[in-house]
Order: structure tokens, then sequence, then C-alpha cells
């Protein structure tokens, strides 16, 4: 069971810390998601803390859709989940088949996100830059990894605190907020 082993933190000096990642990790790629995320019509999947999204990814130089499903966390300090994600051929298709599986949209929103990806601490690493334009003018920082197992995820962690560190990020900035919680409450 891969395990996506993700801290995310306010970023107080945004530039300051895009500056930093583009020093040692080159430009970044921009990217915007469009995120829509399903449950039952009395809300199970949230209820079980778990999640079902459908991601449209668009970039300069293509636009993908990825399918996800998130497991309970097992780690709640950090929020980390099991993750099983697929990419899809067709958004329309996608967005029709969850639907025809009785899920619907409870939100969707878009992110504004600056990804870079790098190895560190011994595990390929995502750092991504996101603006929710809904929340404002927040940026928060995100790095993920993939954990293989339960037992591996305090060494992974131990490695994304690290590169939060090097970035100046503060562990009294990290939050387990959802995204989606957050957009909710600003509506």
């Amino acid at each position: 069971m891969a395990i996506e082993a993700e801290l995310k933190a306010v970023v107080r000096d945004p530039e300051a810390v895009m500056h930093l990642l583009e020093k040692s990790h080159g430009p970044g790629r921009p990217e915007v998601y469009q995120d829509t995320y399903y449950d039952t019509s009395v809300g199970t999947l949230g209820a079980g803390d778990r999640e079902l999204r459908i991601r449209t990814v668009h970039s300069d130089t293509d636009t993908r859709t990825v399918l996800t499903y998130k497991g309970a966390r097992v780690d709640e300090a950090s929020g980390s989940k099991p993750e099983h994600e697929t990419r899809v051929g067709d958004a329309v298709a996608a967005h029709a088949i969850v639907r025809g599986l009785g899920y619907t949209p409870t939100i969707a929103f878009e992110k504004q996100c600056r990804n870079y990806g790098f190895e560190a601490g011994g595990y390929q690493m995502l750092a991504t830059l996101v603006r929710v334009p809904e929340l404002g003018g927040t940026t928060f920082i995100e790095v993920e990894t993939a954990a293989a197992s339960e037992a591996e995820l305090a060494d992974a962690l131990a490695a994304i605190r690290a590169v939060l560190t090097t970035l100046g990020i503060d562990e009294a900035d990290h939050t387990t907020e959802l995204y989606t919680d957050a957009v909710a409450a600003a509506r």
C-alpha cells in the first residue's frame, strides 16, 4: 500500500521560498489544477476520512486528468493517507463514470501551483507552491513523497521536514487543514 507522505504549511515569504527552490532545483512548472471532489449523497467517504477526486491539470505544454482515491489517515500529525491514483484519457467520461456510480460532486475549486521535483533524503520529492484564489493571497507549500508502507512513513516525513527546514518554513506554520474545508468555509 503506497502512502502519500505529505506536509503542508503556510508560506510567510513566498518569493524567498520560490527563490530557494529555483536556486536548488531549477525553474518550477506552473500548473493550474481544477479539482472536483465526490462523495455519496449522505457523505460516506468524508465521514470515513476518505476522498475521491478528479483533477484536471493544465500546463503550458499539456492537459491531463487524474482520478485519485485517498483512504483514511494513517498519521494524524501529518494527515498522510494511502493513495491510489491513475491518469484517465477523457475527463468528461471520468466525471460521468463517477456520477454513474452514484457519487455526487461535493466541492470544486482551482489551485494555482508551481511544482518542483527533486531527490532529498533518499526520496523523490515534489514541492508545490499553492495559491487557491478563493482563499485570498495566502500561499501554501506542500512537500510530498511516497512511503512504501506505514513502517517507512516516519522516515519519509523526517526527510520532508528537513526539506521544509532548508526552505525556512517554521514548524508552527505547518497545517493539516484540507483545502476542501478551507474553501467550503470561505464560501
